[in-house]
């Protein structure tokens, strides 16, 4: 079992050396820290969506926005679409699952706010509509899928793509970005 232990780990090391190396990737994450330090400068707020662990990595980021990530200090308004059981459950019962962070979107969503949009496979229905609901909106939007990007290529004001096909690789990436994203934010809201 070691032995299989040891090639999981060298598999993550792996891919977060490839996203090192690419400067493509580096100028897109630091693009995405400067449009949401603007959004969160400018009274607006950051709204993120995902399915099962996507779900989870999009209120886990959302919380270190609107929470605190190293600094004391004001809140952010930045929301997980899928935290209120009784509004998805209302709405994927009237409309349809592919319709809760559409509905969400267009509820909460406003003209300067940016729509985090994370999909290992980026061919999502739900999410995908999420999106065109922000860009119907104009709203700016930030895509986290896999290498492939899926349905999504091509629909997002900035892409991240985690340069693996297996999820759980790909679901460690956008974390590790998140977070990435959620320090520099900070720091440059906040100081």
């Amino acid at each position: 079992m070691t032995t299989e232990i040891k090639t999981i780990l060298q598999e993550s090391i792996a891919i977060k050396q490839a996203m090192l190396a690419d400067d493509g990737l580096l100028q897109t994450i630091e693009a995405i820290v400067n449009q949401l330090a603007a959004t969160f400068q400018n009274g607006g707020k950051v709204l993120f969506c995902g399915n099962g662990g996507s779900a989870a990595d999009a209120q886990h980021l959302a919380a270190e926005l609107s929470g605190r990530f190293y600094l004391e200090r004001k809140a952010l308004f930045a929301e997980a679409l899928h935290v209120n059981t009784s509004f998805i459950t209302a709405v994927g019962n009237d409309y349809g699952f592919d319709a809760v962070y559409e509905r969400a979107v267009e509820a909460m969503g406003r003209e300067g706010d940016v729509l985090v949009a994370l999909s290992t496979s980026g061919n999502s229905e739900n999410v995908l509509r999420a999106i065109a609901q922000a860009k119907k909106g104009n709203m700016q939007v930030v895509g986290m899928t896999g290498e492939a990007g899926g349905k999504i290529n091509g629909l997002c004001d900035f892409h991240i793509k985690i340069p693996s096909t297996d999820t759980p690789r790909i679901q460690e990436g956008h974390l590790l970005i998140g977070h990435v994203v959620c320090g520099l934010v900070e720091r440059r809201v906040f100081g």
